[in-house]
């Protein structure tokens, strides 16, 4: 295969459904998934996609699973053979991967969910053994569903807190938004078509004009005026400092996780080389 999908969840079926639409052939994709009832689901969605319990030999790996079954899925998947890994897995660096996987090239991602609409955004990084070719592999993928940037690897807990994470706050800023034109005497519905084609239509003035965000909203706050007063009230609740404190939380977050993974393979490893598992000729221990 020329990819291979360990997962099927949404974002897996979200990159299945972007490189189909792309008008990639079905023909060298595979996805592996586990439970019966979602592999019946994928078969449903993709017509002619080959859905599997267990791994099969490929040229790329794209790890679409929670993060906690990285290092098992990869392993199965490692016994059967692999070129590179194209990990989404939350957290995972790629040192946590290559621990599995040796000196296979890896690429670490971390899109965002708007990419089920073809409209994510997704950061890669290259492990210790990847290069530029790698990367652009894992960017061709990832393209299909939406934009694609280069950084360090340094850089993904603060892309993890900004975009990866960003999605939930912009949906927070609706359900309050929303709440507020309620209490004003709004009817919900109203209120949800109002915020939602509020959101759409910042953001896409914010993208499409490619002027900064504080220029727009300069625009849109005219002296003495409505927008004026409902800044001055986010000032003096002192919102910039609310959003710097929520995103420094969440890259945070991420750096313990991405650490808590770590340090668990790490005694895996220990625990394998103690009983000679890590030279069987069978794999990993799982």
């Amino acid at each position: 295969m020329e990819l291979l999908f360990l997962g099927g969840g949404r974002m897996g079926a979200a990159l299945i459904a972007g490189l189909i639409g792309q008008g990639h052939p079905l023909e060298p994709l595979a996805v592996v998934e586990h439970d019966p009832a979602r592999r019946s689901e994928l078969a449903s969605l993709f017509p002619g996609l080959r859905v599997e319990s267990d791994p099969l030999q490929a040229e790329t790996v794209v790890v679409c699973t929670k993060p906690g079954d990285v290092a098992d899925a990869l392993s199965a998947a490692f016994d059967v053979g692999f070129d590179l890994v194209v990990s989404i897995a939350a957290g995972v660096t790629t040192k946590t991967i290559e621990s599995t996987v040796g000196a296979v090239p890896v690429v670490r991602a971390m899109p965002n969910t708007p990419a089920v609409l073809g409209a994510g955004v997704t950061a890669i990084a290259a492990g210790s053994h990847a290069d530029a070719e790698h990367l652009d592999v894992a960017e061709a993928l990832l393209c299909s569903v939406g934009t694609v940037v280069r950084v360090e690897e340094s850089l993904l807990d603060a892309v993890t807190a900004v975009s990866g994470s960003g999605p939930a706050y912009v949906y927070l800023l609706a359900e309050h938004l929303t709440a507020a034109g309620v209490e004003l005497g709004l009817p919900p519905d109203l209120a949800e078509a109002l915020v939602g084609q509020t959101l759409l239509g910042a953001s896409r003035m914010l993208v499409e004009t490619a002027e900064p965000a504080a220029t727009l909203r300069a625009a849109v706050t005219s002296r003495g005026g409505t927008t004026e007063a409902a800044i001055a009230a986010f000032d003096d609740g002192r919102f910039d400092a609310l959003i710097h404190t929520a995103v420094s939380a969440a890259a945070r977050r991420s750096a313990e996780l991405g650490t808590e993974l770590e340090q668990r393979t790490s005694v895996g490893e220990g625990d394998r080389d103690a009983a000679g598992g890590a030279a069987d000729a069978s794999g990993p221990e799982r």
